[in-house]
């Protein structure tokens, strides 16, 4: 099947999205129109478990492709609801970028270089538990807005902030990092540096040029993380880290996952190795483990 139309992409309008949007486009290989499209989570800067969490970035990119105003949709994929949207499906992921968390500090420092005190900005409330959980007697502070608005922070009312490595590499941003945070102890949010290209579930041409760009490798890994996000019906506000890993088998995957207490003062920390073409089930079984180990009770007093 040949895509004889012009398919339209819907993007969010900050620049973070418009260059995430760029990297589908350029892999496509079809002629396409971007379509920008304000959504509810761009029209305030307030925390986003205050403003709703899950969807709030997705709600009106999904709306507007099941109006047929657009045919693709270029999302964050830890930005996505974990329960499926009637009508649509991911019909893409493409290769993941480098999942992990990043610093950005004044005078180039480090978090433990940091005076006891310092004001480190963050708009997640798994970053700011696990900040917490470091026991370096930081100050965590509440901060939202696009990636240039959040490092223009630094230096001038916030010692330092945190932020995903895959946004600042996107935006041309890596040389301000200061510091790369090892996965291993700062375990990033389910699906953190991997997109999800949406299109209609009845849309057999794009899903067709979807699927040639699809990355096997990241949709197992990501969906390994977002079952278990599922499974412990928890959203993108939830204090979740989760990285599955795919490493020497190919077959394999290797999920980790922590649920952090919102002060800092616990956390559990799981992980478990399964089939690649099983890679939800692995999801689901270690958010067992984690339940069973007390997690839930942790995600409780976080919220």
């Amino acid at each position: 099947m040949t895509v004889t139309r012009v398919l339209r992409v819907g993007t969010r309008r900050s620049a973070l999205a418009r260059a995430q949007t760029d990297l589908v486009v350029a892999g496509l290989g079809t002629p396409v129109e971007v379509i920008p499209i304000v959504t509810a989570g761009d029209r305030t800067a307030a925390p986003i478990e205050v403003i709703g969490g899950t969807g709030v970035f997705v709600s009106a990119l999904r709306e507007a492709l099941l109006a047929g105003d657009i045919d693709l949709a270029v999302h964050s994929a830890k930005d996505l609801p974990v329960v499926p949207a009637e009508g649509i499906v991911i019909g893409a992921v493409p290769p993941r970028e480098d999942p992990r968390d990043a610093v950005v500090a004044r005078d180039r420092l480090t978090l433990a270089e940091l005076p006891k005190g310092a004001l480190v900005g963050t708009g997640s409330p798994r970053r700011a538990a696990q900040l917490r959980a470091l026991g370096l007697d930081l100050y965590v502070v509440p901060v939202r807005g696009n990636v240039d608005t959040r490092l223009a922070h630094v230096g001038e009312n916030l010692d330092a902030v945190v932020l995903a490595v895959a946004g600042l590499r996107r935006l041309g941003r890596f040389d301000a990092i200061t510091e790369m945070l090892d996965p291993t102890r700062f375990v990033p949010a389910p699906a953190q540096g991997a997109l999800a290209v949406e299109c209609r579930a009845d849309d057999l041409a794009a899903r067709e040029v979807l699927a040639a760009f699809d990355d096997t490798g990241a949709r197992a890994c990501i969906t390994a993380e977002r079952a278990l996000l599922s499974s412990l019906e928890a959203g993108c506000s939830a204090p979740i880290g989760a990285l599955a890993e795919i490493h020497d088998n190919p077959a394999e995957l290797t999920l980790t996952a922590v649920v952090t207490a919102a002060d800092g003062s616990d956390a559990v920390r799981r992980s478990l190795t399964g089939v690649v073409a099983d890679s939800a089930d692995v999801g689901r079984r270690l958010a067992a483990e984690l339940i069973a180990s007390g997690a839930d009770k942790m995600m409780g007093s976080a919220s």
